[in-house]
């Protein structure tokens, strides 16, 4: 799966070239469809290195200030997003920096596990408080199991299955070959899988609940059926 930032079209469709030519001339509605086209992979990217939100938030900020008040390094030798991308990763890596000594994102050794990585089923629960409840736990479950990745790995598997970025441009975006974004993705799977099924535990001993809507639906129906008898 591979999916990269697509700009909505202007009022003419204009493609990235004409976007960022747009941009270096401070258009506002280019700048506005740049940000929401990036908003999002810019943010995980930040989050994912920081593990904090607030941070991740002033990142992606500082990430655009930079990035248009310094259109002109912008050679178009990869795409917009790509670029942005790296900037979001570089402020990010240096504010870890800053506060104590990091590993590189490069250098941690390489590791062949297979393993697939736990799917939840999604379901409808706008009208089932109890399964909203449930699903929420679970993504909460599943953030925190990301969170606790290791450095090098937690950052693979943001790009490649958050972000559904290719192999080859995660691999530019990291600075590593794609057979290491390979392995590594295959490890943190296997990492993800173990935590999530570590802490899933407690959470999955409140599955299927019989309260709520389904409890007072079913004593209804029972009394309803007596009151007929």
């Amino acid at each position: 799966m591979h999916r990269t930032a697509t700009f909505p079209a202007l009022e003419d469709g204009a493609p990235e070239a004409e976007l960022v030519r747009r941009a270096r001339a401070r258009d506002e509605a280019a700048l506005r469809t740049i940000m929401q086209a990036n908003n999002r992979r810019l943010y995980r990217l930040a989050r994912g290195i920081l593990r904090s939100d607030s941070e991740a938030e002033d990142v992606v900020q500082e990430t655009y200030v930079r990035a248009f008040t310094n259109l002109d390094g912008f050679r178009g030798e990869s795409s917009l997003s790509t670029w942005l991308s790296r900037i979001a990763i570089n402020e990010a890596l240096g504010r870890v920096r800053s506060r104590k000594p990091q590993v590189e994102l490069g250098s941690v050794p390489e590791a062949t596990l297979e393993a697939q990585i736990i799917q939840f089923p999604l379901s409808s629960a706008a009208s089932d408080p109890e399964k909203s409840m449930a699903q929420r736990e679970i993504q909460r479950v599943v953030e925190h199991a990301v969170d606790e990745l290791p450095d090098v790995f937690r950052m693979v598997f943001i790009a490649r299955v958050m972000e559904g970025m290719s192999m080859e441009v995660t691999a530019e975006l990291l600075g590593v070959k794609p057979e290491t974004v390979k392995t590594r993705l295959h490890r943190a799977r296997a990492m993800l899988r173990e935590n999530v099924e570590k802490k899933i535990g407690p959470v999955v001993m409140d599955a299927f609940p019989f309260a709520g809507r389904r409890c007072e639906r079913l004593t209804e129906a029972v009394l309803k059926r007596l009151g007929g008898a």
